[in-house]
């Protein structure tokens, strides 16, 4: 499952592509690396308007499920995730590329998918939540109101499942999808609960664990 992704991007660049009304995420600067449990940028729906806003990186998990935040989510069948699937609880979660972890020894090695080489901007099909209780890490808690948010996965598609067979990410990519997936009665926008077809995915980096384009290229050149 997708722990790992970047959004190697500018905050207009986000306003923009999902055309934001309203901005209450503060200052945000490029991201190559966020991790379960960070702040990152989503858009959701408030008054009307899409508005780009920060939150944290996992939901609670159901009872008897353990205690580790869930960032993932595949099940939406179930009676706990249905609630958060109303339109007023969905959300677009930015994203340039994405990571899987590939099976290797001693170590299991990061592997970066984007649209192409260029990681245009995307949007994982997410849903957010409000909560009270303590987040972050050991070493800094953070007690009080949070809002979070979890994406959607499916089966993999042939990029991604030599590399990691179990899922992906749901990825929505064009206006269109981005409506649906933020307005649609749920029956709708669930359709959008699919792998993206092999075309329109590509690895393009391996090894590291945060993905900046310019290292990439930087890289490529030296290599050439």
């Amino acid at each position: 499952m997708c722990n790992l992704y970047s959004i190697y991007t500018t905050q207009e660049a986000m306003r923009r592509a999902f055309e934001v009304g309203r901005d209450s995420a503060g200052n945000v600067p490029p991201l190559p690396a966020i991790f379960p449990d960070q702040m990152a940028p989503v858009v959701r729906m408030a008054d009307g308007e899409r508005e780009l806003i920060r939150m944290r990186w996992g939901f609670p998990p159901p009872p008897t499920v353990g205690t580790q935040p869930v960032t993932n989510v595949r099940n939406v069948a179930s009676p706990f995730w249905r609630a958060w699937l109303k339109p007023q609880y969905r959300c677009l979660v930015p994203l340039t590329s994405f990571s899987e972890y590939k099976d290797t020894k001693p170590r299991k090695t990061p592997v970066w998918f984007a649209l192409n080489q260029e990681r245009p901007l995307a949007a994982f099909a997410g849903i957010w939540r409000p909560w009270t209780g303590v987040r972050g890490t050991k070493a800094e808690p953070v007690e009080g109101e949070h809002l979070l948010y979890s994406f959607l996965t499916s089966e993999p598609n042939g990029v991604v499942w030599p590399n990691h067979p179990k899922a992906m990410p749901v990825i929505l990519t064009t206006p269109e999808e981005y409506e649906t997936w933020l307005t649609a009665p749920a029956e709708v926008a669930l359709e959008l609960q699919r792998p993206l077809p092999d075309d329109m995915l590509e690895i393009v980096a391996e090894g590291a664990r945060s993905d900046q384009p310019e290292a990439a290229c930087t890289a490529s050149k030296l290599q050439s």
